[in-house]
């Protein structure tokens, strides 16, 4: 039997992906693998939860336009589905002077963004949220928490109602392409489409170049890690606290979070991984660290990042380093607040000049399509990321 697609990869957009080829070809056949026992195993239900508003986004960016359509969307999925979901607003707080100037500028590009925002001062702040220190805070209503593995799981369950096949549990050894389709082999046994898309997340260089692909990056993991707060915390906050970011970073930096489920987080800091999969601390996995140690960009970008990377190494061995990044806008938390939590690990494509890949990254054959990035936040902008994709595989977008 020959489908007429197959969708790699059981993360959010992937799913998303065969959800929107299904709406679009209705009666296609169309099958998922997933390596997995279960959907949304890695960095979608690893993640933080939160259903971002776009503020960081350069104005008229493809980013910031993906994110506001998919934070509508995904608030729309979840009401449609009953899936659990809270608009608890962000404050994103300055605690020195400079972060008050970058807090200006913010101001000024979510603005130009068309979000809902508001400046506080540190009086406002403080009303707003009495256990926050900081001179002043953005507020942005629109932030919401939500289940992205409840999304996956439904999203999954609306592909095989619309008659498409989840495959779980197969790890994909070989991709061959000829004029008549694309051959997946998995280690039990084979599939043939007409069309293939790759979203594969931690493991998308790596089938890319199964493919045939000539690639120019490599994936290279961060490891996101996060603490609860102690139970008796739980509350503390009414909304997201963010820190102002630091441009010359690539990542938002540690924040206190709501949970959906109730808790509140602290997290999560960058720090660098030694194994795609390795969610414990100290995790190493051999060829995953040689790939990427032998990678010339991975050098590169250490050697331009080296205080920054160092500054994330001390945080993620000393407690007491990464509870001094809470305090700065959150002060009354102890040492003994910050118990165990799962740890989430982002896929950054890198490329081989060192620079971090932070837009989306897709490369193609005649056949298939791989998507070798798809930057924070994917799981917000997940449903309008899969629509691009499709478009693109059925030949209605450059």
């Amino acid at each position: 039997m020959i489908h007429d697609f197959c969708v790699i990869g059981g993360g959010i957009v992937g799913l998303a992906t065969a959800m929107r080829l299904l709406q679009r070809r209705p009666g296609s056949s169309l099958v998922l693998i997933e390596k997995e026992d279960a959907v949304a195993r890695h960095q979608t239900g690893h993640n933080s939860g939160v259903v971002h508003a776009g503020v960081y986004y350069a104005p008229g960016s493809l980013k910031a336009k993906l994110c506001v359509e998919g934070a509508r969307a995904t608030k729309d999925f979840a009401a449609e589905h009953g899936i659990a979901l809270v608009e608890c607003g962000k404050l994103i707080v300055a605690t020195t002077a400079d972060e008050v100037e970058r807090m200006g500028r913010l101001h000024q590009r979510a603005l130009q963004n068309g979000l809902d925002i508001h400046r506080l001062s540190q009086a406002e702040l403080r009303a707003a949220e009495p256990g926050v220190a900081g001179l002043g805070a953005l507020l942005v209503p629109a932030t919401a928490i939500t289940d992205y593995p409840a999304i996956s799981r439904t999203m999954a369950g609306q592909i095989t109602r619309a008659g498409g096949s989840i495959r779980l549990g197969e790890t994909v050894t070989a991709i061959a392409e000829d004029g008549n389709g694309v051959e997946v082999r998995t280690d039990l046994g084979a599939v043939r489409a007409r069309q293939l898309v790759v979203c594969a997340g931690l493991q998308s260089d790596r089938l890319a170049q199964m493919a045939g692909l000539r690639i120019d990056h490599r994936i290279v993991p961060f490891r996101g890690e996060y603490y609860a707060l102690d139970p008796r915390l739980n509350g503390a906050v009414s909304h997201l606290i963010y820190p102002v970011p630091n441009p010359e970073v690539p990542f938002l930096g540690i924040h206190l979070t709501r949970m959906i489920d109730g808790r509140t987080t602290v997290g999560p800091n960058a720090a660098l991984g030694f194994a795609r999969e390795g969610y414990a601390r100290f995790s190493l996995n051999l060829r995953d660290a040689a790939s990427m140690l032998a990678f010339p960009g991975f050098w590169r970008t250490i050697g331009r990042n080296l205080r920054h990377a160092g500054g994330e190494l001390r945080n993620s061995i000393l407690r007491d380093y990464y509870l001094r990044e809470c305090r700065k806008y959150y002060p009354d938390l102890r040492r003994s607040d910050l118990l165990p939590y799962p740890a989430g690990i982002r896929a950054q494509a890198v490329l081989r000049d060192g620079r971090l890949v932070e837009d989306f990254l897709f490369l193609a054959t005649g056949r298939t399509l791989h998507v070798c990035n798809a930057p924070s936040p994917a799981a917000t902008s997940a449903m309008p990321i899969a629509a691009m994709i499709v478009a693109r595989l059925l030949g209605e977008a450059a």
